[in-house]
């Protein structure tokens, strides 16, 4: 696991993550590669997929909009389904099964300012969800985003769900994200 804020390292505490989450907190961290350039492995994960069979069309530069790229390449690493154009964040909106309230590893799906938004629930206070996701502030991070602004929670198929799979209330700490991809 990448470094990780101290406000999350309670979850070295809560036994076994969902796969998404373990495999989400492998890629904390990366980073988009500012003006010219992109960074390799954003890319790379475009180009794993498409070696998996999940069509990444129009993905060349790590300047395009990549949330749904990280969300792709965490579902397929932890042996989930991807859905069809996951590069459009609100195509996430059909994955997995619907579920009420959100729990840890959960798929959320926002609205934003021209499009949507998508990634992996990890915690929430009592206005905000933590969301693990990439491009946020053009990395992979955790991040708080309105819970007004959420329109959907899927969870993942799970042959046995993972006891630890539930909601997180956590301290509102740091501002709102406003600006994702």
């Amino acid at each position: 696991m990448n470094t990780i804020s101290s406000n999350y390292e309670w979850l070295s505490n809560v036994g076994a993550l969902p796969k998404t989450i373990q495999q989400g907190l492998r890629l904390l961290g990366v980073a988009e590669v500012v003006g010219k350039g992109s960074n390799r492995t954003i890319i790379g994960w475009r180009d794993e997929l498409n070696a998996a069979g999940v069509k990444i069309a129009g993905f060349s530069d790590d300047d395009i909009p990549w949330c749904g790229l990280f969300a792709a390449i965490v579902a397929h690493r932890a042996g989930k389904n991807v859905v069809a154009e996951p590069l459009w964040a609100r195509n996430w909106e059909r994955w997995g099964v619907a579920t009420e309230a959100a729990g840890l590893g959960d798929c959320l799906v926002f609205v934003r300012n021209g499009g949507g938004h998508v990634g992996w629930y990890v915690a929430e206070d009592a206005t905000a969800y933590h969301v693990l996701g990439g491009n946020q502030a053009n990395r992979v991070s955790i991040a708080r985003i309105a819970k007004e602004r959420c329109i959907a929670v899927r969870r993942p198929v799970y042959i046995t769900q993972p006891g630890n799979v539930r909601a997180y209330v956590v301290r509102a700490t740091g501002g709102l994200s406003k600006v994702e991809s």
